[in-house]
C-alpha cells in the first residue's frame, strides 16, 4: 500500500533542487520515507504516472532525486515535474522487482523503458486420453489461452506459424488426427489427410487404439526433446516387424523413420542437451532498439519474435540511476534495455533454466528471477558452438528488423511532414499532430456502426479508437449518423473547454481536440460535420472530408473544408494522400467489422428470440435457417411461423408478439 508518513524536514544540500520548486507535501513524504526496499511512483501535477522505480532502500534511492543537481538532463526534467509521490515497502528485491514491472506495463509511464503487452503464447495442444469414442484417440491442435491440466502442451512457441509447422510435422511423422471431435465422431470413411499420409485413419478403425498410443507417446517424446530415441526406438520396432515378415508395417515404420530423419537434418541439433532457451539479442540503431527472442524447446529451434520497446531514451539515463544505487556500475542501453525486457517478459511467460544473451545481464535480476519462479535461471554472454550460432541468428534477425522498422518509420514520418506542408498546419512537432478519422456502415440499413480511429506520433493507435453504436435514425440515414457520433465524441469536450475558457481553469485530465478532423465523404457529410461543430462552437477548419475521386478510384480522391477554401488533389503519389487514404481506410475497416459482428449476433445468435421462453437453441436455428435471420422472422406471419417444425400457434403468436 502506498505509504503517507508524517512531517519531517528534508535534508539541506547546496545542489539540491529548491524546495519551492516541489510541493511542501511532496518534500515532507520524501524526508519521512523509511530505510526499506520498495517501490515508488512519481506523479505530475495532472495524476499523469511519470516513473516507477525500485529501491534497496527507499529512503536513500528516492531522496537521491531530491538533494542533486540534474541540470538541464532527462532526470532533472522529470524531476522538475514531480508532484506527488506514492511509495510502496515490500519485503524483498524479488518483491520489488515483481511489483514495480506490474505497474509499469500497468501504468505505462513516461520514463520507464515499456515493452508493449503481446497475446498470449500459442502452444502446440495434445489432449487427454480417455475411454470413449473420440477420446481414445488423442487430438494434435493448435491453442492459445489458459491451459488445462489434463490436457498435454508443448511450447510456448513464438508465432502461429512455428505452432503450425510443428502440426503438420506430427502429422507428416506420426500421422496423428487434427480434426474436431464432432468431425471425428461422424466420419463414415477417411478423409483426404489419410489419403495423403497426413492420418492414420482412426475415425474409421484404420488403427487401433494401442497403435495411435503409441505414436501419441513417440509425438510427446519428440516434441520434449528426445528425438534421437524416437528414432531409435521406431527403427528397433520396423527391424521386427522385418524380421517376423511383417512387411506392410515395417514399410510404414520406414517411412516414419525417414521423415524424422529429414526434420532433424533440417533443425541441425547437434546438441540435444540443450532442451529449452530463450536466445536474446539487443539491437540499437537511429534512436530506436530491438529486443529479438528466439526460442529452443525440446533441442529445436521454433523461431523468433522482435519486440520495439518505447520510452528508451527518456528512461535510460533514470535506469543508470537506479542501478548505481546497487552498485552495479555504468551499464549501456543495451544491457538496461535487456534487463527491462527480461523483468517485464518473464512475469507472465515462464522463464526456460538456460538464457543465452548478447550483452550480460544483471545478476542481481537473475537472482530475483530465480526468487520469483522458483526455477534456477542461468544466462550465457559468450556462449560457444550450437549457442553461439543460435546467437549469431538471432542478432541477425534483430538488425534486420530493426531496419526494416527504421525504413518503415522514416516512410511515415514522411507522410506525416507532406500532409502538414499540404494543409499548412501549425505544428512544429511532427509526432504531436492528432488526426481522428470518422465513418459509418451499415446493411441497408441494419445494424449501423460509426467507427473513430486515432492516429498520432507518426502511427495509427488502435487503443484509443472507439465504436459508437448509432440508434433512433431513419435506417441508412448517414448523415444523422454523422451528425451523433460527432456530438457524442465531442460534446462533453466543447462544453469543458467552454467552461475553462470563461473560468480561466482546465479541469486536470482534459483531453483535447484533434489538429485534424477526417470525415469518409465528400460535400453533405462535410456539410454535416460543419454545423455539429458551429452547434459546440468548435473551429471549423478542422474539419476535412475525403472525397472520392472519378469513378471512385483510389488515388483520386480531394479533401473537402469545412471552412469555405476550394477542393484539394493531392496528387496520386502524394505522400500526404498516401496518409490520408491509410487513416480513411483504417477508419472504413474498424467499422465494418464493428458492424458485421453485430449484424452477426442478431442473425446468427437469435437477438430477441434468446429471451423468448420456449425456444432453445434448436428452434431458434429452424427459425434462422426458415426466414434468414431475425429480420425475416418479424416480417413473417403468425401462420407462417407456425408452419416451422416445433413452432406450436402459441408459441408463433407470442414470437409475433414480442417481435412487434
Amino acid at each position: 500500500m502506498p505509504e503517507n508518513i508524517p512531517n519531517s524536514p528534508l535534508p539541506a544540500n547546496a545542489d539540491a533542487t529548491p524546495a519551492s520548486a516541489h510541493p511542501e507535501q511532496l518534500l515532507s513524504d520524501v524526508a519521512s520515507l523509511p530505510a526499506l526496499p520498495g517501490v515508488y511512483r512519481y506523479f505530475d501535477a495532472q495524476g499523469n504516472v511519470l516513473y516507477v522505480g525500485k529501491a534497496i532502500n527507499l529512503k536513500k534511492r528516492v531522496s537521491s532525486y531530491f538533494q542533486k543537481n540534474h541540470g538541464g538532463t532527462r532526470i532533472g526534467h522529470m524531476v522538475s515535474k514531480i508532484a506527488r509521490l506514492e511509495t510502496t515497502v515490500v519485503r524483498s528485491e524479488a518483491e520489488a522487482l515483481l511489483l514495480e514491472n506490474n505497474l509499469i506495463k500497468t501504468l505505462n509511464p513516461k520514463y520507464n523503458i515499456l515493452f508493449r503487452d503481446d497475446k498470449s503464447y500459442p502452444y502446440l495442444k495434445i489432449t487427454a486420453t480417455g475411454k470413449a469414442g473420440s477420446e481414445r484417440f488423442p487430438r494434435v491442435a493448435y491453442y492459445r489461452g489458459a491451459v488445462e491440466k489434463k490436457h498435454h502442451y508443448f511450447g510456448p512457441y513464438p508465432s502461429a506459424w512455428a505452432v503450425k509447422e510443428a502440426i503438420l510435422l506430427m502429422q507428416k511423422v506420426f500421422r496423428l488426427r487434427t480434426c474436431e471431435d464432432s468431425v471425428f465422431s461422424n466420419r463414415t470413411r477417411p478423409c483426404l489427410l489419410y489419403q495423403i499420409k497426413r492420418c492414420s485413419g482412426p475415425c474409421v478403425g484404420h488403427i487401433s487404439p494401442e497403435a495411435y498410443a503409441q505414436d501419441i507417446a513417440d509425438a510427446e517424446r519428440f516434441l520434449n526433446g528426445d528425438a534421437r530415441e524416437v528414432m531409435t526406438a521406431l527403427e528397433a520396432r520396423m527391424m521386427m516387424h522385418a524380421d517376423k515378415l511383417e512387411f506392410e508395417q515395417a514399410a510404414e515404420l520406414r517411412n516414419q523413420v525417414a521423415a524424422l530423419s529429414n526434420v532433424l537434418h533440417q533443425q541441425s541439433v547437434d546438441n540435444v542437451s540443450d532442451r529449452d532457451v530463450d536466445i536474446l539479442a539487443v539491437k540499437v540503431q537511429g534512436g530506436r532498439v530491438c529486443v529479438n527472442l528466439a526460442m529452443v524447446r525440446g533441442g529445436r529451434h521454433l523461431g523468433d519474435r522482435p519486440y520495439f520497446p518505447v520510452h528508451v531514451e527518456d528512461a535510460a539515463e533514470l535506469v543508470e540511476l537506479d542501478a548505481s544505487e546497487a552498485a552495479a556500475g555504468v551499464r549501456s542501453v543495451e544491457m538496461q534495455v535487456l534487463d527491462a525486457f527480461i523483468a517485464q517478459h518473464y512475469l507472465n511467460v515462464s522463464a526456460p533454466p538456460s538464457l543465452v544473451v548478447s550483452v550480460p545481464v544483471d545478476k542481481g535480476l537473475l537472482q530475483a528471477l530465480c526468487e520469483q519462479t522458483g526455477v534456477k535461471v542461468s544466462a550465457v554472454h559468450n556462449p560457444r558452438e550450437q549457442r553461439r550460432v543460435w546467437l549469431e541468428m538471432a542478432q541477425t534477425n534483430a538488425a534486420l528488423q530493426l531496419a526494416r522498422l527504421l525504413a518503415e518509420e522514416g516512410s511515415q514520418q514522411a507522410r506525416t511532414r507532406a500532409l502538414v506542408e499540404a494543409l499548412d498546419l501549425a505544428i512544429d512537432d511532427l509526432a504531436a499532430l492528432r488526426i481522428e478519422c470518422f465513418d459509418i456502415s451499415h446493411t441497408a440499413g441494419e445494424s449501423t456502426q460509426a467507427s473513430c480511429v486515432v492516429f498520432h506520433d507518426h502511427k495509427m493507435q488502435s487503443a484509443e479508437y472507439r465504436r459508437f453504436k448509432i440508434n433512433d435514425i431513419t435506417p441508412g440515414d448517414d448523415y444523422a449518423a454523422m451528425r451523433q457520433v460527432l456530438l457524442r465524441r465531442y460534446g462533453k469536450l466543447a462544453e469543458t473547454l467552454a467552461d475553462a475558457k470563461r473560468t480561466g481553469e482546465l479541469p486536470a485530465g482534459t483531453g483535447r481536440l484533434p489538429d485534424l478532423v477526417l470525415v469518409d465523404g465528400g460535400k453533405g457529410q462535410v456539410s454535416m460535420a460543419r454545423e455539429v461543430f458551429k452547434q459546440l462552437g468548435l473551429d471549423l477548419s478542422l474539419i476535412v472530408g475525403v472525397e472520392k475521386g472519378e469513378g471512385r478510384r483510389i488515388g483520386l480522391e480531394e479533401l473537402v473544408f469545412a471552412d469555405g477554401r476550394d477542393k484539394v488533389y493531392l496528387g496520386k503519389d502524394s505522400a500526404a494522400l498516401m496518409l490520408v487514404a491509410q487513416i480513411r481506410d483504417e477508419a472504413h475497416r474498424f467499422a465494418i467489422t464493428g458492424m458485421r459482428a453485430a449484424r452477426a449476433k442478431v442473425r446468427m445468435n437469435g437477438g430477441q428470440l434468446e429471451d423468448i421462453p420456449g425456444i432453445g437453441p434448436k428452434r431458434r436455428a429452424r427459425l434462422l435457417q426458415r426466414f434468414g435471420g431475425v429480420r425475416g422472422v418479424a416480417l413473417a406471419s403468425e401462420a407462417d411461423i407456425a408452419q416451422v417444425e416445433g413452432i406450436s400457434h402459441d408459441l408463433a403468436a407470442e414470437i409475433y408478439r414480442v417481435l412487434h
